[in-house]
């Protein structure tokens, strides 16, 4: 249903309302209209408080599709028997890991009159099954997920924000009890950072204003991730917006092994922003890890840069590697030296300056043997020029219609030309054309990535591998900022916000351990979220249950690993869905 205001025009001189209505015809399966109520002429509608009736009548149309959308969203809430039953893949999960004890152990300090590991499993629960705000947990989502607990709108937000306040303990429970399960595989770590803006105007202790990934100008919370060598979270750190990323790196790793007692290496794996020469220092010479980073070949000297077009020759030769069917994955050529006794080797020795700390006066230099790849993917090649000549598209449109502040072109500011002007009593930077040489380097250097490692005895194939399963940390953070939705937040205390963004991380964990180590990387972890979502049964009068969800070859790859025979029958009695609801992951 849906109402608009209807402007006919009888007679030539004036203009008559009606507010319509749109609806849906069961009988005749059609859509039809009908008049809800006729106003009359625009003239005759003029008053001192009415100075425009269009404008007037509109408001009271806007104001009754609200009603009509609240009044639809209170049948499918408390008063409703439909009821989300697809949470049972998460219970199943915690079921698993066996940790609420410990959850009880640890939070034994929050006086409440109910299980502390209750509320926990609900709000992962509610965070996977419909995100948004608290409100619209208490109100829409908790009081219909089938067979839990209710909880009031006070104790839902007191108790995100006691999570938030000492929120990496929670962590370190989750981890024990995925170790008890599966030995972690802690070889590797894969580290990334995002950030996540607010839309308030004022900064505070947690939130403040930093580049922003999606170029907003809002205050910022950064997060840091870390995930192990099964891609599987191991461990999250929240930061000021303002700050840089580069140090979590650092710090993740170096608390990960004291907690975890630690003594092996771990071959940290991070994208260019991270790589910078005081975490390759904190890697080799601080911990005794290893590392296998991507560097910047844009910025990077001449030297790197003609290496990259340099013609092959026995030092320089680029190999390629093919699909089945002869098409081009990727190729790559290793930077190749000679050592003193004349011996040709895959790897140099590279010198390093930084900063051990950020008040020390001098910088230490070291020396480290590198293996350097050089990469080029032809489906990044065209990704990235693709991009490049959109950017200067859109610049060039600006540019034409007027002379733009380098702040308002953000990360396309790199494609032109500037000069200093005065305006208003200060000298500020224009635009003033494309930089076309700049333009061109760009689209020469496309597809291009160099990387670079300490594991000089591992192949250029296995470096290439594991620096490419990078994607998964980019694939995390796109879970959680869309389909956890992460963001926008709706809280601003320091200790709420933390207490959201765990209830996130761990259901993140949650759903990637059922991807990797029940469904075996066989259904993707959005699939999973789109079943668990529209998983629900309706209550008939007798107490039996109608299966409202949609049938999808999800289904199958479930039902064969979980061998639930009444998943996807539309009828089902009590048992029938309390069978479901206490399903026992099997992996032995």
């Amino acid at each position: 249903m849906y109402y608009f205001l209807k402007k006919s025009k009888p007679t030539k001189k004036d203009t008559y309302l009606q507010i319509y209505v749109s609806y849906y015809d069961a009988a005749t399966k059609s859509k039809k209209q009908k008049c809800h109520q006729s106003l009359g002429y625009v003239e005759k509608l003029k008053t001192d408080e009415v100075k425009d009736p269009i404008e007037f009548y509109q408001k009271i149309v806007d104001e009754l599709n609200k009603k009509d959308k609240e009044n639809k969203e209170l049948k499918i809430s408390d008063k409703s028997t439909s009821k989300f039953l697809g949470h049972f893949l998460i219970k199943g999960m915690f079921d698993l890991l066996n940790m609420d004890k410990d959850l009880n152990f640890v939070g034994s300090s929050y006086k409440c009159h109910y299980k502390f590991s209750d509320l926990f499993r609900t709000l992962c629960y509610a965070q996977i099954l419909s995100p948004g705000s608290k409100l619209k947990f208490f109100e829409n989502v908790i009081p219909n997920i089938y067979n839990d607990n209710t909880y009031s709108y006070d104790q839902i937000l007191d108790y995100v924000n006691f999570l938030g306040s000492d929120y990496h303990k929670y962590i370190e429970v989750l981890n024990k009890h995925i170790n008890d399960n599966w030995k972690r595989n802690l070889d590797t770590g894969y580290f990334d950072c995002t950030n996540y803006y607010f839309e308030i105007d004022l900064e505070n202790d947690t939130l403040k204003k930093g580049p922003s990934k999606e170029n907003k100008r809002c205050p910022l919370l950064g997060q840091a991730l870390l995930l192990d060598a099964d891609q599987i979270p191991l461990d999250t750190e929240f930061y000021p917006g303002n700050e840089s990323e580069k140090q979590y790196l650092r710090k993740r790793i170096e608390d990960i092994k004291n907690k975890n007692d630690i003594k092996g290496r771990i071959i940290q794996v991070a994208d260019k922003g991270l790589n910078c020469a005081r975490n390759i220092y904190a890697a080799v010479v601080e911990a005794n890890d290893g590392y296998i980073f991507s560097k910047s070949i844009k910025t990077a000297g001449k030297d790197v840069k003609n290496w990259v077009i340099k013609p092959d020759d026995e030092l320089n030769a680029w190999i390629d590697v093919r699909d089945k069917s002869g098409k081009l994955i990727y190729k790559y050529k290793v930077f190749k030296s000679m050592t003193t006794k004349g011996k040709v080797v895959d790897y140099g020795k590279f010198v390093y300056h930084c900063k051990l700390n950020e008040d020390d006066e001098k910088e230490v230099e070291f020396e480290v043997k590198e293996k350097r790849i050089l990469t080029y993917n032809p489906s990044l090649a065209a990704k990235k020029k693709k991009e490049i000549l959109k950017q200067v598209s859109n610049i060039s449109n600006t540019i034409s219609y007027k002379e733009s502040l380098k702040e308002e072109l953000g990360d396309g500011a790199k494609y032109v030309n500037f000069k200093a002007v005065d305006k208003d009593g200060k000298t500020v930077k224009i635009a003033t054309c494309i930089n076309q040489k700049k333009v061109d380097e760009d689209l020469k250097l496309a597809g291009y990535n160099l990387i670079v490692t300490s594991e000089l005895k591992a192949s250029p194939e296995q470096i290439y591998k594991t620096y490419h399963n990078l994607w998964r940390i980019e694939n995390s953070f796109k879970i959680l900022k869309t389909y956890l939705e992460a963001r926008p937040a709706y809280v601003q205390l320091r200790e709420t916000i933390y207490g959201h963004f765990l209830i996130c991380y761990i259901s993140l964990t949650l759903l990637r351990l059922l991807e990797f180590k029940i469904f075996n990387d066989e259904i993707a972890i959005d699939s999973i979220i789109d079943f668990i979502r529209d998983y629900k049964i309706t209550e008939n009068f007798d107490g039996s249950y109608i299966n409202n969800a949609t049938y999808s070859s999800t289904y199958e790859e479930i039902n064969k690993k979980l061998k639930l025979s009444k998943l996807g029958n539309v009828y089902l009695s009590k048992k029938d869905v309390d069978n479901i609801l206490n399903v026992e992951f099997d992996i032995s």
